[in-house]
C-alpha cells in the first residue's frame, strides 16, 4: 500500500431540507457574498432567488454573477474575479453543477492570484511563470447535480477555448470552508443530466479501481460500493424522480468518489483524461463523454490487468463465475456495464457525438499535450502511449 498524506478540512452539511441553513452559515464566513451560477439558469432560477432570499434574510449583502458556462472558461473566471474586487466580496458561494462550483473556486482563488489565471492550470506547471494558487476567498458550495464531488475537494476545472484546452487547478486553498448538500435541490434534475452524473461518479472510482495500485484493499471494497450506489440507485431515480431516499445515494456516493476517500496516496484518472479533449474539442458533455469512453477503454486495457477486470466483473457487476473461465467473466462484465450505460440512456459511440475517425489525431494530439508526462506517456498503471489512446478511440466509434 503507498504512503500518502489526506487533509480534508471541508465541513459538510448532507440531508434533505438542509439548504434553510445557508444564511446562519454564510454569515460566519463574510457580510459580502457573491453568488456564482450558470448564464442560463433555466430550472435553477427558483432555487437561486430562495437562495438570494435567505442570505438576504440573515442581514447579508448579496451580488451575484451569474456568468458560468459548461466547461467554465478561463475568461468568465477572470471577469468574475475582477467582480468579486470591485463589490468587495469576502465570500464566494458556488450553486450548480460542477462547472458553477469550480468556476467559484477559480473565481475565489483568482482574486487574489498575480498574472494570466491560466498559469493556475496544472498542465502549464512545467512553465517557469505557471504556479497554483496559494490563497483564495472563502468559499461555500451548493451542489444540483450529484457527480463532480467538487463541493467536497481541493480541484477546479476550467478550459481555455483558445487553445482548446480543459485542464485542472490542484491547491489546498481551493477547498471549500462548508459545503450544503441537499438531496432536496437535485428534484428538477432532468433525466440526461442524471443518467450522465451518474457515469461520472461511477467513472471518478472505476478509473482508480482500474487503473491504481493493486495494494489497496481498502480503496477497492470503498470503490465497489460507491460503484454499486449508483448501479442500484439511478434507475430508481429515473423511474420516480422524487425518491428523495434514491437521490440522497447518489449525492453522497458522487461526493465521496472524488473527496480523496477512495483515492489515498493513489488517483489516476486516464479516462477523464482523454474526456476533457472530448469537451473542449468537440463540446461533448463531461458524463457522457465518460460513458462513451470507459466501454471501450475496459475492452483494450483488460487483457494487460485480467485480475482487477475479474473482480469489477464478479464484485460490481455481479457476473456469475462458476464454470467460466477469467475471459468469460471479464467479457460478461464489461458486456453488463455497457447495456447498464445504454438502459438509463447516456451515449455509447463516438458517432453519437458527431466525432469521426478523421477527428481521431487531433484528439490524441489533444491528450498528449495537456496530459502526457515528460517520458511521453499517460500516467497510471500501467502507463499508457498515444497509440493506446488512438486504439481506444477506435473502439469507441
Amino acid at each position: 500500500m503507498n504512503n500518502f498524506e489526506y487533509y480534508n478540512p471541508v465541513r459538510v452539511l448532507f440531508g434533505a431540507g438542509e439548504l434553510k441553513r445557508i444564511g446562519e452559515e454564510a454569515k460566519k464566513l463574510g457580510k459580502n457574498i457573491c453568488l456564482v451560477s450558470y448564464k442560463e439558469l433555466n430550472f435553477l432560477q427558483p432555487l437561486m432567488d430562495k437562495i438570494e432570499r435567505l442570505l438576504k434574510e440573515e442581514g447579508l449583502n448579496v451580488f451575484t454573477f451569474y456568468e458560468a458556462e459548461p466547461n467554465p472558461e478561463i475568461t468568465t473566471i477572470a471577469l468574475g474575479a475582477d467582480y468579486c474586487r470591485t463589490v468587495q466580496a469576502d465570500v464566494v458561494i458556488g450553486v450548480g453543477g460542477g462547472s458553477a462550483m469550480d468556476a467559484a473556486k477559480a473565481i475565489a482563488a483568482g482574486v487574489y492570484y498575480e498574472g494570466n489565471l491560466w498559469n493556475m492550470v496544472f498542465s502549464r506547471h512545467d512553465h517557469i511563470d505557471a504556479v497554483p494558487p496559494v490563497k483564495s476567498l472563502p468559499t461555500m458550495m451548493i451542489p444540483t447535480l450529484p457527480a463532480t464531488g467538487s463541493e467536497m475537494n481541493n480541484c477546479a476545472v476550467v478550459s481555455n477555448a483558445a487553445l482548446k484546452e480543459k485542464s485542472y487547478i490542484w491547491s489546498t486553498c481551493l477547498y471549500p470552508r462548508t459545503s450544503i448538500i441537499d438531496p432536496e435541490l437535485t428534484l428538477t434534475l432532468p433525466p440526461y443530466q442524471t443518467a450522465c452524473a451518474a457515469a461520472d461518479t461511477i467513472s471518478h472510482v472505476l478509473e482508480i479501481y482500474l487503473n491504481g495500485e493493486e495494494d489497496s484493499d481498502l480503496q477497492h471494497y470503498f470503490q465497489e460500493g460507491v460503484m454499486r450506489t449508483v448501479i442500484d440507485n439511478i434507475g430508481k431515480v429515473l423511474k420516480d424522480p422524487s425518491d428523495i431516499s434514491a437521490r440522497s445515494h447518489l449525492q453522497w456516493a458522487a461526493t465521496c468518489a472524488i473527496n480523496g476517500w477512495a483515492s489515498p496516496g493513489d488517483a489516476w484518472t486516464p479516462i477523464h483524461q482523454v474526456g476533457h479533449v472530448l469537451t473542449s474539442r468537440h463540446k461533448v458533455q463531461h458524463g457522457a463523454s465518460l460513458a462513451i469512453l470507459m466501454p471501450a477503454w475496459m475492452n483494450y486495457m483488460y487483457a494487460r490487468r485480467p485480475e482487477r477486470y475479474f473482480c469489477f466483473a464478479r464484485n460490481v457487476m455481479q457476473v456469475e463465475t462458476k464454470n467460466k473461465t477469467q475471459e468469460e467473466v471479464i467479457r460478461e462484465g464489461i458486456e453488463r456495464f455497457r447495456n447498464f450505460l445504454g438502459a438509463i440512456g447516456v451515449p455509447q459511440s463516438l458517432h453519437e457525438a458527431n466525432i469521426t475517425r478523421e477527428d481521431l489525431p487531433f484528439i490524441v494530439e489533444g491528450v498528449v499535450k495537456v496530459s502526457f508526462g515528460q517520458d511521453g506517456m499517460l500516467k497510471c498503471i500501467p502507463p499508457v502511449s498515444r497509440e493506446d489512446v488512438l486504439e481506444v478511440l477506435k473502439l469507441a466509434l
